[in-house]
């Protein structure tokens, strides 16, 4: 086994628990030394198992020898989590993060403060928890020529839409996603398509190089009334972006055949299709959508960024 790698750990909430008890553990399946040595909240942080004041994160970084900083912290606006991202490259380590908010606002600047560090940015749990989608966009599907990528990215929107084919009302619907834990308490981001738009987002940065705070977002609610739906197909929130549509994501409610990959989905699961030309279809399905699925492909990332010789956000 190589020698240690610790790692400094923004958010003690359900991802970073789980990815605090199981990263460990996942390290050493892989030969490698992986040690949560601080766990920072929003106010104070914790090392050696003691809870004290919140300190400076170069000191931090540089003090515990980090190579790697995990983010499992909910959106923000005010930038910490941008911020910190910046401070933790610029100090040497390796960015892995759930979280969404700086992504679309600083992909570009954490993109150039990588390649400077000679560090990467993996980004997995924020674009499908479980699912590798972002797999695929960032490296799988490499020189297969994506020239459209599209998805199922929401499991409370498929959830929901299954639900009102079935003859529930919307209220009813998403009154049942929340008792089964798959719908958060206030469901309008996933409803809206707002979540679902983010991720296609973020998806298409990683395979075309755009900009997510450039791209342009048309998104359909789920509301009534609902799009007519002919026989044998599901109704299906499904976002999508075309490379020769630079900067532009569109989410719409759309009729899927029943036997296709994102008709056949059912309750929260999730699926991206991807048009590579010549090489035809490729669809990646599954994966849980939880805190501990997020964990799982935070830990995947982290052993990625340790392993692989790759910079940014390739």
């Amino acid at each position: 086994m190589s020698g240690p790698v610790p790692i400094v750990l923004a958010g003690h909430g359900p991802v970073g628990r789980a990815y605090a008890d199981l990263v460990a553990e996942r390290g050493r399946q892989h030969g490698l030394d992986l040690r949560v040595v601080a766990v920072r909240g929003r106010e104070r942080q914790r090392e050696a198992g003691v809870w004290g004041p919140l300190t400076d994160l170069p000191e931090l970084l540089e003090r515990t020898g980090a190579r790697v900083f995990a983010q499992a912290v909910p959106p923000d606006g005010d930038g910490r989590a941008a911020r910190e991202a910046l401070q933790a490259l610029n100090a040497g380590a390796h960015v892995v993060t759930a979280t969404k908010s700086h992504l679309l606002t600083h992909w570009n600047e954490l993109a150039a403060a990588a390649d400077a560090a000679g560090r990467s940015v993996r980004v997995s749990g924020a674009t499908g928890a479980a699912m590798p989608a972002g797999d695929l966009a960032r490296s799988v599907l490499r020189g297969f020529d994506v020239r459209a990528v599209s998805g199922c990215v929401n499991g409370t929107a498929t959830f929901v839409l299954d639900r009102l084919a079935d003859g529930a009302d919307l209220d009813g619907a998403v009154a049942e996603a929340q008792r089964a834990g798959i719908a958060e308490a206030d469901p309008s981001y996933d409803l809206s398509g707002g979540d679902a738009a983010t991720k296609l987002r973020l998806l298409s940065a990683l395979l075309w190089g755009w900009d997510p705070a450039d791209i342009r977002v048309s998104a359909e609610p789920i509301a009534p009334p609902l799009p007519s739906v002919p026989a044998g197909h599901r109704l299906r929130q499904v976002a999508g972006a075309v490379r020769d549509e630079p900067g532009v994501v569109r989410v719409a409610l759309t009729p899927e055949p029943e036997v296709s990959a994102l008709g056949a989905l059912r309750g929260p699961e999730k699926a991206v299709r991807y048009d590579c030309g010549d090489a035809g279809q490729v669809t990646v399905s599954g994966g849980r959508s939880s805190p501990h699925g997020a964990a799982l492909a935070m830990i995947k990332d982290t052993l990625g960024a340790v392993l692989e010789a790759t910079t940014g956000f390739r």
